[in-house]
């Protein structure tokens, strides 16, 4: 889950990281008051889970309240790179004399936690990593000592910053790494990381990105979701406990287990070349123990979706028995029905493994004009893509 800027801001507080004062907004007026509470002059900055705000103009300097109600109101409702802007922050100003950047993130690739620190900050860390690599110091963490007193000194030695900001970088980085730890993040970075004209190291701009799958032992990380913004399919979705993304396609997928999931998307976007460039619709896992419950469920998400124009439910039996799979099938058609909703999207599916035969003849017995039945992955995913392109 990404944070907005002044969420990011918070929970850097939260932990001690030495930031500037702000506030955030949702309408011009609002700028005023809180124009005042700041001192008068300040940043009036957009909140988009997005970079290039400032090139894009979503970021101004405000002389006092009234013209932050001028900026405000500028800002507020623009596009920025696809994102509308529905809120701003305004922030303290500061007397900015350097930018540096810092970060942590897991490492995938490595199987561990880096390190990455610039003293060229401000600009997007792509463009210093792609025209000048040596600028970017990259140190790995060792998930079990974390950033010590000499890890922190080691980072700052890697980067090269200079002796009067190391100590106070030392101690931002030490921060940063809490951060990181106590809040289950993929992602915590400052950019900038500015030194003032006193000084002082402060975090001027943050991104945080959690890890949703500790949301068990974060609570408190459920007020963070941005849900004016939630697909609507995907809220509903995640209210039904379902393992479930949206995509921009037209055949919408129905598996158990990731991994049979993610060869099923590259199995119809392959068919669905030959038929006008079909794509699948979403990715749907229910799961290696799913019921008949969990079965209607996300059928009915996937036919509630517009886009959708056929559905491939590709099962292989092993927790989940097929019958169980055949009978979530029929009762989900069942139910929709009774709601009144007019389903006439047709259904290909693909039932193997455990209790496949039992599965065939409950369809077969059920003989619903929608569902067509296929034996192998290939030929399933083909009829699907060709019955989206009709």
């Amino acid at each position: 889950m990404d944070l907005f800027e002044y969420q990011a801001r918070d929970l850097f507080a939260k932990h001690d990281v030495p930031v500037l004062s702000g506030e955030v907004i949702d309408t011009p007026e609002a700028a005023r008051e809180v124009a005042e509470r700041l001192g008068g002059r300040v940043v009036v900055k957009a909140q988009v889970k997005t970079g290039g705000r400032g090139k894009a103009g979503g970021v101004k300097l405000a002389d006092g309240p009234d013209d932050a109600v001028e900026k405000a109101g500028a800002i507020l409702g623009m596009d920025i790179k696809g994102h509308t802007v529905h809120k701003v922050m305004l922030a303290q100003t500061a007397d900015i004399v350097d930018e540096y950047y810092v970060s942590f993130l897991l490492d995938r690739a490595n199987r561990t936690f880096l390190a990455m620190a610039s003293v060229e900050g401000g600009m997007e860390i792509e463009e210093v990593a792609a025209t000048k690599p040596e600028a970017l110091a990259k140190v790995p963490v060792d998930a079990k000592e974390g950033v010590t007193d000499a890890k922190a000194r080691e980072i700052v030695e890697a980067a090269k910053f200079p002796a009067e900001v190391a100590d106070q970088v030392a101690e931002v980085l030490k921060k940063l790494w809490t951060v990181f730890i106590k809040e289950d993040a993929l992602l915590v970075e400052v950019n900038p990381l500015a030194k003032t004209g006193d000084g002082t190291v402060l975090a001027i701009d943050g991104k945080v990105s959690l890890d949703a799958n500790a949301a068990f032992r974060q609570p408190d990380h459920a007020e963070l979701e941005d849900k004016a913004s939630a697909n609507p399919l995907e809220a509903a979705a995640k209210a039904k406990g379902l393992n479930y993304v949206k995509l921009d396609g037209e055949v919408g997928i129905i598996g158990n287990g990731a991994g049979l999931v993610m060869s099923t998307l590259d199995v119809v976007a392959y068919a669905g070349e030959k038929h006008g460039n079909v794509k699948p619709a979403n990715f749907l896992d229910i799961g290696g123990g799913a019921s008949a419950e969990v079965m209607a469920n996300g059928l009915e998400i996937i036919l509630g979706d517009p886009a959708v124009k056929s559905v491939f439910v590709n099962v292989f039996g092993g927790i989940t028995a097929c019958d169980a799979v055949a009978n979530g099938i029929v009762q989900a058609l069942e139910l929709l029905k009774s709601k009144g909703e007019d389903v006439n999207k047709p259904l290909v599916v693909r039932l193997d493994g455990n209790n496949a035969e039992l599965g065939r003849k409950i369809l077969t017995d059920a003989n619903h004009p929608l569902v067509q039945q296929v034996d192998t992955m290939d030929d399933a995913a083909d009829r699907a893509a060709e019955l989206a392109a009709k």
